[in-house]
This record gives structure tokens, C-alpha cells and sequence, in this order.
């Protein structure tokens, strides 16, 4: 297991001894993912969160008529899942898909509250990580609010370069609320300027 991105990713806020460390990812699974393989879906119980090592993924609402919603990318070196159901022990309302081959780690939710108390750093890492998720998302839901949807568009390629090189423009649309033909317009639009 190539745990070397994830030990960084923890550092960043923590620091392990080496029986730490090797607790910690006596408790991962690695797995690999396909290119449109679903790592969770709707209504299927949410038990794990993921890290990404490689490759990318995208979690999305997809409502009653079958328009999806983006709620986020995860590129590597970064945490995903349904944060209020995996929390909360509850049903899934998002879907969670991989938008190339990807390589995660997985932790389940029963290993995760071991982990905070076989080694109670933990709990600091994961509410700082927490405390910067719903930071992001407040943010995105004042922008979403404030500012027009050229705005957002340019937010998004601003924050996240990397991952508007990687992301088709139906799935940008999607993040930003809007259709992919109103997209290309402003696409449009900013390249004539």
C-alpha cells in the first residue's frame, strides 16, 4: 500500500508515531476503481469515507426525474463521502462515482470510532478536515446566492484549475446549477473578451 499521500494529507494537522501510523492503515482498504464505477449510491447504506490516492471522483444528487446534481469533485489528496448520512449511520442520499480509474482508501465508519479512541489525534484531524468542509460549503452556497453564474464559473476555475482540466463541461454545468449549453455561452463569452 502506497500510503505516503495520505500520511502528508494527515500531517498536515497531526503527527503520528509510527505505531500510529500503522494502526491507522492497518484499518484502510485499498481499493481500485473503474472510470464510471459508483462507489456508493443513493439509498444504499453509507459506511465508509474515502481518500483519494489517485485519479478522480464526483459525488451527485440525482433527483426524481434523473437530473444530476453536483455536489463535489475530489481530486488526490482529498476526502470524500456523504458526510451527513456516513456521520448519522443513515441511507445515502448522494451517489459517488469515479470520473476516471482511481486508487482510494477506504475507512469504514465503525473503524473510524475505534480509531478515535485507540489514537485521539484523530478526532482533531477529522473535525478540522470537517470544520474546512463546511467552510467550503457555506462559501459555495453564498456564491450560488451572490454572484452570477459567469462569477461562479470563473470562482470555480480560479480554485480549482486542476480539476476544471479533468472535469467534462456537462459535470462543471452541473456544479454550478446551470445547463452545459448556458455554460458554453459564458465560455463563449469570456473568450471573446
Amino acid at each position: 500500500m502506497n500510503n505516503s499521500l495520505i500520511l502528508r494529507n494527515i500531517s498536515r494537522h497531526i503527527s503520528l508515531s509510527d505505531d500510529e501510523a500503522n494502526y491507522f492503515y492497518s484499518l484502510l482498504r485499498e481499493r481500485k476503481v473503474r472510470k464510471k464505477e459508483c462507489i456508493l449510491k443513493q439509498q444504499e447504506p453509507c459506511k465508509e469515507i474515502s481518500f483519494v490516492h489517485s485519479g478522480q471522483l464526483r459525488a451527485f444528487y440525482l433527483d426524481a426525474t434523473g437530473k444530476e446534481s453536483t455536489i463535489m469533485f475530489a481530486l488526490p489528496d482529498w476526502w470524500i463521502t456523504d458526510m451527513y448520512c456516513f456521520v448519522n449511520e443513515k441511507p445515502a442520499m448522494l451517489n459517488i462515482e469515479a470520473l476516471e480509474d482511481s486508487i482510494i482508501f477506504q475507512l469504514k465508519k465503525g473503524d473510524l470510532d475505534k480509531l478515535y479512541s485507540t489514537v485521539p489525534k484523530f478526532e482533531i484531524f477529522f473535525r478540522i478536515m470537517m470544520q474546512n468542509a463546511y467552510t467550503r460549503e457555506q462559501l459555495r452556497i453564498i456564491e450560488n446566492l451572490s454572484l452570477s453564474s459567469e462569477e461562479r464559473y470563473n470562482a470555480f476555475i480560479r480554485k480549482y484549475p486542476v480539476a476544471a482540466e479533468r472535469i467534462t463541461q456537462k459535470q462543471i454545468a452541473s456544479y454550478l446549477g446551470i445547463t452545459p449549453e448556458f455554460l458554453s455561452t459564458i465560455k463563449t463569452n469570456k473568450n471573446k473578451k
